[in-house]
């Protein structure tokens, strides 16, 4: 059981909140397994010292990211990384992101990003997080 720390970066200037922030970030980590399954998180109150927060929005987002599934909370023990399946897709999922996608593209168009640039980052994001959940195709079987 490893017990590497999550790179979790917040701006406080941001008009996100900080706890989704946070969520966002630890979300991103274990989904493209940078932490596996048994892997220990930091401490509310160490990583709330880390970024300067208050404990109780670091604690908002390991809440959160248990009731999704991500993480066991137990009193004492800290937040553990649990092997979490690949839930199937609600129909509404779809039309959800298709809608805050369509909201950064504009907002990246806004401040002078070149859809080509937007097509790359794309890729790269999808590459580098969402690989690890890809089926694995099947290999066929040669005739014997």
């Amino acid at each position: 059981m490893e017990n590497q720390a999550p790179v979790v970066q917040i701006d406080l200037s941001s008009p996100v909140a900080v706890y989704g922030q946070i969520l966002a970030a630890l979300r991103t980590v274990l989904v493209s397994g940078a932490m596996k399954p048994g892997d220990q998180l930091p401490t509310v109150r160490a990583l709330a010292i880390d970024l300067g927060v208050n404990h109780n929005t670091v604690a908002e987002a390991y809440r959160l990211l248990a009731l999704e599934g991500w993480l066991d909370l137990r009193q004492g023990r800290g937040a553990t990384v649990l092997d979490r399946p690949t839930p199937a897709p609600m129909p509404e999922d779809a039309s959800r992101f298709a809608k805050r996608l369509e909201e950064l593209v504009a907002e990246a168009i806004a401040a002078g990003v070149t859809g080509a640039t937007l097509a790359a980052e794309l890729d790269a994001a999808q590459r580098r997080v969402a690989l690890r959940h890809l089926p694995v195709p099947k290999r066929r079987q040669s005739p014997k």
